[in-house]
């Protein structure tokens, strides 16, 4: 097996990063033909389109090196975060259709679903399984809400 070499954000690439969890957007185009909604203008090498069923849990992890931004398409998600060792309870947001939200490196998060959600995840590394593995740690559940289905 291929050793995985993860590169750290560099300061100018954390520069970049929104101040705060939910992402303001950028104007949208429109005309007779539709709707053009800019999301992130950023090098990345994934983006994945996500479904989780009401009641599901995802992530309880934090990354190491990889950030994403995500779009919700439809539905909602109580999203939980807090810097990856602070043992304060995690912040929460509720997100909905037509927000873009925002984890860096190194955030302890999860992601509650409040009913049928569809989302885009757009991310900085790659999406291969082995890549993913290398940087992803899971955590015990920082959301409130134990007894809901854990999943990675």
């Amino acid at each position: 097996m291929t050793e995985i070499i993860l590169e750290p954000p560099t300061d100018e690439e954390r520069a970049s990063w929104p101040k705060g969890v939910i992402v303001p957007l950028d104007k949208s185009f429109k005309d007779d033909r539709g709707e053009i909604i800019p999301l992130v203008d950023m090098v990345m090498k994934s983006a994945v389109m996500i479904t989780s069923k009401k009641g599901s849990v995802r992530a309880n992890h934090y990354h190491k090196t990889d950030w994403h931004y995500c779009y919700v398409i439809s539905g909602s998600i109580d999203y939980y975060h807090r810097p990856h060792g602070s043992s304060a309870d995690a912040g929460k947001v509720t997100v909905g259709p037509g927000q873009l939200f925002f984890t860096p490196p190194m955030e302890d998060h999860a992601m509650v679903f409040l009913e049928d959600t569809v989302f885009l995840t757009l991310g900085r590394n790659s999406r291969e399984q082995e890549v993913y593995e290398a940087d992803v740690v899971r955590i015990d559940p920082i959301n409130p809400t134990p007894e809901h289905k854990h999943d990675h």
